[in-house]
């Protein structure tokens, strides 16, 4: 059933729609918005593609006869092509350039005929094409096969089909959000909008997968479709015809970034995206009483009252709220160091004027979206680039429900749900196996919009404040949802975690652009750090995921202070909040984990950038740290990336690298050397000298400390260490053991190099 009629707030006419449809400068009906008018003629036959009776090459482009069938192959790259089949010998294209990016030039290729077979080849893959019937297979250059059809593709007057043969312990991944759920394999998947946000629906599903045999397919299509990733593997669209690219690479990252390279890169949010944001209705609301737009400073006041981060607040609901006094508004939130955002209830048409009054939000909705696909994909890229073409902001919108290439603009919301441990649960895999469909950015509200409880919003909080958006809704709720609503112990559990968050800023926000720059995006489920690792894709790890490469996450969703099961992959890690170490493949049973303890742990080998004690990225000035929060082990280190955070300089250059990389004993005593290079690279507000703090998690005290070889005073205790300009301090009862090290203000522009003689490498020998 469509959750939109289920509650009132969200129920909508088809005239709405349609208007708003208008309001796009759309003045028909499409296959894109109504896809079942896509469906093949009543007069069409079901059949399958028969043998080749004709082939012609052109460059890198194709094409087959198969009786009254033909079929085209296109090159995009050496691992990149396209399979198109019209069961009528026409070839279409509805979804046409909405999608797919322009390529570059198309690789050098070249075809032999073997007899029973064509093969079309590049430097790196041969793509079979079998005469008797029509048939496809994918080979590696070495000779290893990668994927083979069990049978020719296939229609039934509505639907096209593909068959691909299933390895002993091929894994899928993929389809976007499929709601409770990360990992496929004997299971069906639909793609498509279906308005249920529970466990089991699909929102912003997209009509590609991934294999752990090391390809991806997207269908490129508007159409609704059905993968049962069963033995056969079968993919079927609702329309009669047949369009796929296909991705080959060694790992799954390198096809999320093939695949990402054909629709569009993530988008690099604004930092302030990365931060909680706040939504609510503050004019005509029934369940609140008549308020007024500019009281939503005072909530804004009251988040820096109770000292809780907040980045951005949607002011109205999108469903007759409406909104005045605008621009005073957005002036009040900016100088209480938040961002004005709105839902777009009404279409695009008032974009413009809202943006110069201050809009940087836009919030997408069922209500005008329409029933998805092209409709859905277009106001998610109309609405970014509403707010880029009106300020020198980027562009950052939310929407519940999209499409391939929705990315490259949009944070990707899961719907209206209601506050519960089952909410917890089923989301954990929803957001970690997006990922793997080229998404970045995937969340839900703070304990949904209905229902929840003191216990559960602190919950769900903990371990949303480890994805890179979220945001809390009111407005439908018995009581609003702001962090500090239940009072203590509550307030400030919240307030520990969203300072988290705040602190682990430079960290996801390398992610971010790291995201932008690979298509892979911050939010991992173990299977894609860890592919080799048989576990890593079943049901064992469903509930715990990556956030980025070093910390991993095992929300409790339950009403407990237990949590069971959490598997550790190989490796060693480090409890967050005790230092105690573990060594993986590993499985923690009887975690303790009251109200207050998210069970967090960081990979050994981890150098995780921070921003120390602050309440949100504007208290940072030009002479704040940087603290880099090391574990070390080995040889490691990490790239922070850095730009003004708001505008788009960024993409004419206007940014900063600046790495540190760790040498440490694998295992034991000895010497760990901390190397951070220059900041290379320059943008507007850029710091030209900063002071850094270190923790290094040793275990163990060190005999000398020294930057750029010469040794730094030991401090005795933390209050001295508060107060000195640079030295260190070890603190044998801060998590196992922690040497703190502070220098004066560094130009950034010179590297530095950091010596710890005598310290430990983190691991059982160190504990």
């Amino acid at each position: 059933m469509r959750r939109t009629l289920q509650h009132s707030p969200r129920s909508r006419t088809v005239a709405l729609a349609l208007a708003a449809l208008l309001s796009l400068g759309g003045g028909a009906l499409t296959p894109a918005l109504t896809p079942a008018l896509a469906a093949a003629p009543a007069a069409a036959v079901a059949g399958s593609a028969g043998a080749v009776t004709g082939f012609t090459a052109r460059g890198a482009v194709y094409t087959f006869s198969a009786g009254s069938a033909r079929a085209r192959v296109s090159f995009v790259t050496d691992q990149v092509f396209r399979i198109e089949l019209a069961p009528d010998g026409s070839f279409t294209d509805p979804v046409g350039a909405d999608v797919v990016l322009p390529q570059g030039a198309p690789p050098a290729t070249k075809w032999r005929d073997r007899g029973d077979r064509y093969e079309l080849s590049t430097g790196k893959v041969t793509l079979r094409v079998y005469k008797s019937a029509l048939r496809f297979a994918l080979y590696r250059a070495d000779g290893t096969k990668v994927w083979e059809e069990t049978r020719p593709i296939s229609w039934d007057g509505k639907t096209t089909t593909q068959a691909l043969a299933r390895g002993a312990n091929e894994q899928f991944f993929g389809g976007g959000e499929q709601n409770g759920s990360f990992s496929h394999r004997d299971r069906t998947v639909q793609i498509g909008v279906d308005y249920d946000w529970d466990e089991g629906g699909h929102p912003n599903s997209v009509p590609f997968y991934l294999s752990s045999a090391g390809y991806g397919v997207y269908r490129n299509t508007y159409a609704p479709g059905t993968y049962a990733f069963t033995d056969p593997v079968t993919t079927t669209e609702q329309e009669l015809r047949f369009d796929a690219y296909y991705f080959a690479g060694p790992g799954p990252k390198d096809v999320i970034g093939q695949y990402t390279s054909l629709t569009g890169k993530p988008f690099l949010p604004p930092i302030y995206g990365l931060e909680m944001g706040d939504s609510d209705c503050y004019l005509h609301n029934a369940n609140r009483g008549e308020r007024h737009t500019l009281d939503a400073l005072k909530i804004a006041d009251d988040y820096r009252k109770n000292d809780v981060p907040n980045g951005w607040m949607l002011v109205n609901d999108g469903y007759g709220c409406g909104y005045e006094n605008l621009a005073q508004t957005a002036e009040g939130l900016r100088q209480r160091g938040m961002q004005l955002g709105l839902w777009t209830e009404n279409g695009l048409s008032q974009l413009a004027d809202q943006v110069k009054s201050g809009q940087r939000v836009a919030k997408l909705d069922v209500a005008w979206v329409g029933d998805g696909y092209k409709f859905a994909l277009d106001g998610c890229k109309d609405a970014y680039r509403g707010i880029e073409d009106n300020s020198d902001a980027r562009g950052f919108t939310w929407a519940p429900e999209s499409w391939s290439g929705a990315q490259r603009c949009g944070v990707q919301w899961s719907g209206d749900q209601s506050g519960s441990w089952d909410y917890i649960r089923w989301q954990i895999p929803t957001y970690a196996g997006s990922t793997m469909s080229g998404m970045a950015y995937n969340t839900g509200d703070v304990d949904g919009i209905f229902g929840g409880s003191p216990q559960t919003y602190s919950r769900d909080l903990q371990w949303k404040s480890f994805l890179p958006a979220v945001m809390s809704m009111d407005g439908w709720a018995p009581s609003d949802k702001q962090p500090y609503r239940y009072g203590e112990p509550y307030t400030s559990i919240n307030r520990k975690y969203l300072k988290l968050k705040e602190s682990l800023l430079p960290y996801m926000y390398s992610y971010a652009a790291q995201a932008h720059r690979t298509g892979v995006g911050p939010v991992r489920p173990l299977a894609l750090e860890y592919p080799d690792d048989p576990v890593t894709a079943t049901d064992a790890v469903k509930y715990e995921f990556l956030s980025g490469q070093d910390f991993l996450v095992a929300p409790v969703y339950s009403d407990t202070s237990v949590r069971d099961g959490i598997y550790l992959p190989e490796g060693t890690w480090i409890d967050y909040w005790t230092g105690r170490t573990y060594q993986g493949p590993t499985t923690v049973n009887g975690y303790h984990a009251p109200l207050d303890t998210l069970p967090l742990f960081v990979k050994a080998g981890a150098t995780v950038p921070m921003w120390p004690g602050i309440s949100s990225y504007r208290d940072r000035t030009a002479d704040s740290p940087l603290a880099w929060d090391v574990y070390p082990q080995g040889h490691s280190g990490f790239s922070l990336y850095e730009d003004d955070g708001v505008t788009r300089q960024y993409r004419d250059g206007g940014y900063a690298i600046q790495t540190a990389r760790v040498d440490a004993p694998s295992a034991g005593r000895g010497r760990v050397r901390i190397d951070v290079s220059p900041s290379v690279g320059t943008f507007t507000g850029k710091q030209s000298a900063r002071p850094y703090l270190f923790t290094v998690h040793s275990g163990t005290a060190p005999s000398r400390v020294a930057l750029g070889g010469r040794a730094l005073p030991e401090l005795a205790d933390r209050a001295a260490f508060d107060r000195a300009g640079q030295g260190w301090w070890y603190d044998a009862d801060d998590r196992g053991g922690v040497i703190h090290v502070k220098t004066a203000a560094l130009s950034t522009s010179a590297g530095l190099r950091l010596v710890l003689d005598g310290a430990s490498a983190v691991g059982p020998a160190a504990r």
